[in-house]
């Protein structure tokens, strides 16, 4: 028997403000960790330069988006400057029950509503050496002017209030270094008690021979 298969994924909700890196976390996260899922959330806004529909996010009409709200598609959803973004509750469904664990990389408002529905997830939440770094990686990206930029940085000091409500913080200092972390919690948590519940019942039923 193996005892390290699992009956039923693990759920990982990853947050963090706006530039601080947690695409380029998840690209490495992946490339070592090719078991997990990585859900690719939809959203309303614009593709930037370089992203991929189906890859990035699916990019729907604002009006497609409002139609998977009104057939309670979502698994959770929320608006951010002006767009909508969500999470496809049929696909995290079934990834999950067939064992395989789900990557969510999701803003707090979306992962306060995770937490309601899936308490057992695993909530991390990346933040960056300092808003010093923060503000310099946004202006880095050259996308947004900076009256953008000042915003994302208020939204930024909003959104680590909520870091008390996730299970882990991880510094993304050095790319690497993050991953590795996050690599590490999910290790510890899949080797929680409530996650090898087949080898406690292996264990029992040796004990009755």
């Amino acid at each position: 028997m193996n005892w390290k298969k699992k009956g039923k994924g693990q759920l990982i909700v990853l947050s963090g403000p706006s530039g601080v890196g947690k695409s380029t976390v998840i690209s490495e996260l992946l490339g070592a960790r090719k078991d997990i899922y990585f859900s690719v959330s939809f959203t309303t806004r614009q593709p930037r330069v370089g992203e991929e529909d189906g890859i990035n996010y699916n990019f729907v009409t604002r009006e497609r988006f409002e139609e998977m709200i009104a057939g309670d598609e979502l698994l959770e959803y929320a608006e951010y400057v002006h767009n909508y973004y969500g999470t496809s509750l049929r696909v995290i469904q079934e990834k999950l029950e067939a064992g395989i664990d789900v990557l969510l990389d999701i803003e707090v408002q979306g992962a306060a509503k995770v937490r309601a529905k899936c308490p057992d997830a695993v909530f991390i939440f990346i933040v960056p050496p300092s808003f010093e770094e923060l503000s310099r990686r946004l202006h880095r990206r050259a996308t947004d002017q900076e009256e953008v930029i000042q915003g994302r940085l208020q939204k930024a000091r909003e959104e680590c209030k909520q870091i008390p409500h996730y299970d882990y913080v991880v510094v993304n200092d050095k790319v690497s270094e993050a991953a590795w972390e996050i690599i590490s919690i999910l290790t510890a948590e899949s080797c929680r008690t409530k996650n090898r519940v087949q080898l406690l019942d292996a264990i029992s039923s040796l004990e009755g021979d």
